[in-house]
């Protein structure tokens, strides 16, 4: 049998407003971390969000989470679909946003397995975060039926356009030109390591920069020089030592995703080769882990963009009401580092 003494009992809202003398709303609306009314005016003073603090600390108090939904019609939680947990860029985001909702009491909950519709249907949450995966044609229409459910929604596409729920667009192809290009001013043997859907694509993808460009230079696109992986670490590594491990391997590396360019790092160095003495390598997405790589990875992608899209996840889900939806776009650039910085075999 549970203990029912006074030890064990969890304090209440109503005995928080009481120890600091003030309503229960007040403590509501101090503990949610929300000051200011619609029309801007604040709830509360700092005086007054202190002592509420001060109280709640004293008494040990611990909202109800369930009880706290009901009453408000708010979760305490964000929720993130990534379409591949392993991929540096994935990481980085639930690190970034993980940061930003405990600083203002949220709790992050990661999707493992990538069934985003399903889940937010049985458990809604104050926003959920999906990173589209690719070949999922009914994206449309499963969204339209959680925006219709009052379900708030940041989506990471570059084809979708805000309709109730808000778009992440950091388009990848005219920065993967930047890369392509980039390895040309220096090489005329280039090696591609590209994700098999990139490959395989029936638009332009990350892949088609690469055709074009060495086509564009009177280069012959060599097969041989180009490998595929899949959705895992273990599939890049692999693509990358068969590459690199060709007597007439090419003197530079395009891969498609930064942590297919990392895993080919890690692939060089086991072979002994030097980066970018003997291979120079650029990768896709501009990874906060491609920064701290060694050597540092040169890659292209948007600035900024995990902290700036934290504030965006964070602040969907605070908003006081929902809207339409809207549009953040982030343009990308070509980032050199120490991976290419070097002398590149013509």
């Amino acid at each position: 049998m549970a203990d029912e003494s006074e030890g064990a009992r969890r304090p209440t809202v109503h005995e928080v407003a009481k120890e600091a003398g003030v309503s229960i709303a007040t403590v509501s609306y101090v503990l949610a971390d929300r000051a200011l009314r619609p029309n801007g005016g604040r709830r509360y003073s700092v005086e007054t969000a202190t002592r509420v603090k001060a109280a709640a600390e004293r008494l040990r108090y611990r909202p109800n989470p369930s009880a706290q939904a009901v009453r408000t019609g708010r979760t305490g939680v964000v929720q993130l679909s990534l379409h591949m947990l392993s991929d540096p860029w994935a990481l980085a985001v639930a690190d970034s946003v993980n940061a930003a909702a405990k600083a203002r009491g949220l709790t992050t909950m990661i999707l493992a397995d990538g069934d985003w519709a399903d889940a937010l249907e049985r458990q809604p949450t104050d926003v959920a975060f999906i990173d589209i995966s690719p070949g999922t044609p009914d994206s449309p229409e499963r969204l339209a039926r959680l925006v219709e459910r009052g379900q708030r929604l940041v989506v990471f596409s570059d084809t979708l356009e805000p309709d109730g729920f808000d778009v992440v667009r950091s388009a990848a192809v005219p920065g993967c030109y930047l890369a392509v290009g980039h390895l040309l001013q220096g090489h005329s043997r280039i090696g591609c390591l590209t994700s098999t859907s990139a490959r395989h694509a029936t638009g332009a993808s990350r892949f088609t920069p690469y055709v074009e460009l060495l086509g564009a230079a009177g280069l012959p696109v060599r097969e041989e020089w180009i490998e595929e992986f899949t959705d895992s670490n273990e599939s890049a590594y692999l693509a990358a030592a068969q590459l690199l491990s060709r007597p007439d391997r090419p003197s530079a590396l395009y891969a498609t995703t930064d942590f297919a360019a990392l895993a080919a790092v890690n692939a060089a160095h086991r072979l002994g080769l030097r980066i970018p003495e003997d291979v120079a390598i650029i990768g896709v997405g501009n990874t906060v882990a491609g920064e701290h790589s060694d050597p540092t990875l040169s890659t292209v992608g948007p600035s900024d963009f995990y902290a700036r899209v934290a504030d965006i996840i964070v602040g969907k889900a605070l908003a006081p009401t929902a809207d339409d939806g809207r549009l953040h776009d982030f343009p990308w650039s070509l980032i050199v580092r120490a991976s290419t910085a070097g002398e590149g075999e013509a």
